[in-house]
């Protein structure tokens, strides 16, 4: 309990990314040199940004704005955690432009990158809609054109909204989505971002 006491104070109770001083919790960066759960690679989070670390279909670029202010912290363990979440937003250009002026000492920078997020992923399969629009998970799409859905008699219309898509992992040209209660595979060349 000493660990998030610490934690907290340094925070001044309240999460060192966005400010935030309810639902709080202490997030322990992985892939930590020597890892040991302590003050020095341990940060105070509220229930959003905590939620958003790990999870890429929770995600919600415009919450990590805040970015802006705390990769400035004293604390290391918030200027890593900051790094690599400007790494994992990376495609969004704001992102970019904080990378491009975020200054971390060489051990600071082997500390953040130990987790993989500034590595090259131009092998990373990508979903695009029928206008060559990045599709990610959790987004909302439209049908551009009335599809038969194979072994059953349904026919989703043109015009239909799939919302929280989900991405085949090993197929680019693949979503899946639901068309009113069924659970449908989708091909992206007829499909729509909205």
């Amino acid at each position: 309990m000493g660990i998030e006491r610490d934690v907290k104070k340094r925070a001044e109770d309240k999460c060192e990314f966005c400010g935030y001083n309810e639902f709080l919790n202490v997030y322990f960066i992985p892939k930590t040199p020597d890892y040991v759960e302590d003050i020095n690679t341990a940060v105070l989070a509220c229930q959003t940004c905590f939620s958003q670390f790990d999870e890429e279909e929770n995600r919600d670029e415009n919450h990590w704005r805040c970015l802006n202010d705390s990769m400035w912290s004293p604390s290391p363990p918030v200027q890593i955690m900051s790094w690599r979440m400007l790494h994992r937003l990376k495609s969004y250009g704001w992102s970019q432009d904080l990378i491009d002026i975020m200054y971390l000492d060489d051990q600071q920078l082997d500390w953040a990158a130990a987790a993989g997020d500034a590595e090259d992923k131009t092998d990373a399969i990508i979903h695009r809609d029928v206008n060559g629009v990045v599709l990610k998970s959790g987004d909302s799409v439209v049908l551009i054109k009335d599809l038969k859905v194979k072994g059953s008699s349904l026919v989703a219309k043109q015009g239909t909204a799939v919302r929280r898509i989900s991405l085949d992992r090993e197929n680019p040209e693949f979503i899946e989505g639901k068309v009113g209660p069924t659970q449908i595979v989708i091909i992206t060349k007829y499909v729509k971002k909205l």
